[in-house]
């Protein structure tokens, strides 16, 4: 069992991660890496996530089990929009393809409209935190 003190830092430690992997993203929209910058993307609101899981005292082994719960504890109960787990679960797909599958290849139109999506999200996820 992790103290207070622990969790906190922990907590801490995943929203720089989200912070950096959100400056990266950035960075590889700069240079036209879309494939990168959703990846990116993605990573910047699963450390988000996983801190608001640890936050909360919920524990989630894999991606899928980090969606998983989010959906059930966040998403069912009301505490966030449906719009939210749309957006999340979304870019948990397009990473997935963008990293493993042959031919594709995501455009600066889709970056764009990902990154409008993507600062309301975590600055949602981080007021969940703070609460």
């Amino acid at each position: 069992m992790i103290t207070d003190a622990e969790r906190n830092e922990i907590i801490q430690l995943r929203l720089e991660n989200a912070r950096q992997a959100v400056k990266a993203a950035e960075i590889m929209k700069e240079n036209e890496l879309w494939n990168s910058a959703i990846n990116r993307m993605y990573y910047a609101c699963y450390y988000a996530v996983t801190a608001l899981l640890i936050k909360n005292g919920i524990e989630a082994s894999t991606h899928a089990g980090v969606r998983q719960m989010l959906n059930l504890h966040f998403i069912k109960e009301g505490k966030l929009s449906r719009e939210t787990g749309y957006f999340y679960s979304d870019l948990f797909a397009k990473r997935q393809s963008g990293d493993y599958d042959d031919f594709i290849m995501f455009d600066e139109k889709l970056v764009n409209t990902l990154f409008q999506e993507l600062y309301p999200f975590i600055d949602t996820i981080k007021k969940l935190i703070e609460e």
